[in-house]
């Protein structure tokens, strides 16, 4: 029967306050680093328990697939806590879950991204003589480095799980912003991609510059992409949250931004505040109302990242940014890495979003249909539940079979958490054997599972609550 080779997660946002991950202080909204969440205990004692029945005695690859740690939103040692916390669980002495660790950074963790390959640059130029020519720093790694030689260490979390006695020698590798697995038998191919760069947001910087040079080309690499936007990426989504007192604020702005009417009143009051403290000449009633007015349709205009989008897994516009991103920039990666050749069967995997799914989709430029998993996500970014809104986490066995083990999506009723198992197919096409393997393993209504799905209920529930106090106590 196929084992569990890899294990995908994303979105985790370890040391966020609204992440199930993280731990909270009992009858408290303040989080305790020191002690894991009861979710994040029992999610490993759901993996152990899949990875414990693998017929092989090889330990699979885990995959970070971005915003792991939370760096905008709370500070980096809290992050860095909460992550101890998870390795503690995955990699206990004698008794370790994966054999290897492999980081791709979103938007939330990107400067993680940063260190390392800043690092790995100065590692690089300490070896070139004084006076010969020094290269450009690049931003992006190639994507099928799975048994690279000299891999790129994830410069921050390698030194932090060194400090475990038992990892000493452990190293945790990064790609960015994409990572490939391949199989020459059958052509098959999977990339990891965070999911960012499917929302035109995160391609902000080259928007700007192709509206004040509207005859320049749109760059199509990814390494052009990153280079114009990897600023602004980094300071607005994985540095600013940081920044001390100002970092708390930002946090504020965030949350009031995931309510349309709280984000056009915290402006309202903005508004209201600055004519107060300025007394601005010419200001009046009415330029507070047209001013107020401009606010509500920009909020209107721009509310909302994907996540906010309640009504289908992928809005128009990621949808949009999907087919973009598949047909351009990332096909051209493939093909340049596989020298023109391109695989027969590709599978890609994103989270970011927070909404979970599975579907074959159709690209230009693929020799078949593409199967499209997310994985969810594990902060409750709402005081009402989003019945798209949830966790899953990624299988694949050797043969790069893929499946999704669904583990929750939010739900007012608590009766309805349960776990399931979802494989992307067309009509027609057949489950595979992983499918299968994975579907006999898994039995909601016992543990491990039935309890996964009670401490996710109730875990949901605390979060939306909290989440519900700190935007009425900061009004």
């Amino acid at each position: 029967m196929p084992d569990i080779r890899y294990v995908c997660l994303s979105d985790m946002h370890l040391g966020e306050e609204d992440s199930l991950l993280t731990n909270l202080k009992t009858a408290s909204t303040d989080t305790d680093p020191m002690q894991p969440s009861p979710v994040m205990e029992q999610l490993v004692k759901c993996l152990s328990h899949l990875i414990l029945q693998n017929e092989s005695k090889r330990n699979p690859t885990l995959i970070l697939n971005g915003d792991i740690l939370e760096l905008a939103l709370t500070t980096t040692n809290q992050a860095a806590m909460v992550f101890e916390r998870f390795i503690e669980l995955i990699m206990p002495s004698g008794e370790e879950l994966f054999d290897k660790i492999i980081y791709i950074p979103g938007n939330h963790d990107h400067h993680l991204w940063e260190v390392a390959r800043e690092t790995q640059y100065v590692n690089h130029i300490k070896n070139i003589n004084p006076g010969k020519h020094l290269d450009i720093p690049w931003h992006v790694t190639n994507m099928f480095v799975e048994d690279h030689p000299n891999p790129v260490p994830a410069y921050f979390l390698t030194r932090l799980v060194q400090r475990f006695p038992k990892l000493k020698d452990f190293i945790i590798t990064t790609a960015y912003p994409n990572f490939g697995l391949f199989r020459e038998e059958g052509q098959k191919c999977v990339i990891f991609h965070h999911g960012h760069f499917i929302e035109p947001l995160y391609q902000l910087m080259s928007t700007l510059r192709n509206l004040i040079f509207p005859d320049r080309e749109k760059p199509r690499q990814i390494g052009d992409i990153e280079a114009e936007n990897f600023a602004w990426i980094d300071f607005c989504w994985s540095t600013m949250g940081r920044s001390g007192e100002a970092g708390r604020d930002i946090e504020l702005i965030y949350e009031k931004m995931q309510d349309r009417e709280e984000f056009k009143k915290l402006l309202y009051t903005l508004t209201d505040n600055l004519a107060k403290k300025y007394d601005l000449p010419g200001w009046d009633a009415m330029t507070a109302k047209i001013l107020k007015w401009v606010f509500g349709a920009m909020v209107d205009k721009i509310a909302g990242t994907e996540r906010t989008k309640i009504d289908r897994p992928l809005s128009k516009d990621a949808e949009k940014g999907l087919w973009a991103y598949m047909n351009g920039p990332l096909r051209e990666q493939i093909l340049k890495e596989r020298k023109g050749n391109m695989p027969y069967d590709v599978t890609f995997v994103f989270g970011h979003t927070h909404k979970p799914f599975q579907e074959d989709m159709n690209f230009k430029g693929y020799p078949a249909w593409v199967n499209v998993y997310n994985s969810g996500g594990w902060v409750v970014e709402s005081v009402e539940p989003q019945p798209l809104h949830g966790g899953a986490v990624i299988l694949l066995d050797g043969d790069l079979n893929t499946v999704s083990l669904r583990m929750y999506n939010e739900d007012a009723d608590p009766l309805k958490y349960s776990v399931s198992v979802e494989e992307a197919t067309h009509a027609g096409e057949e489950k595979n054997l992983f499918y299968h393997r994975i579907r006999d393993l898994v039995r909601p209504s016992e543990n491990p599972w039935k309890t996964f799905s009670a401490i996710a209920s109730r875990s949901v529930r605390i979060r939306a609550q909290n989440l519900r106090a700190r935007i009425n106590e900061r009004d």
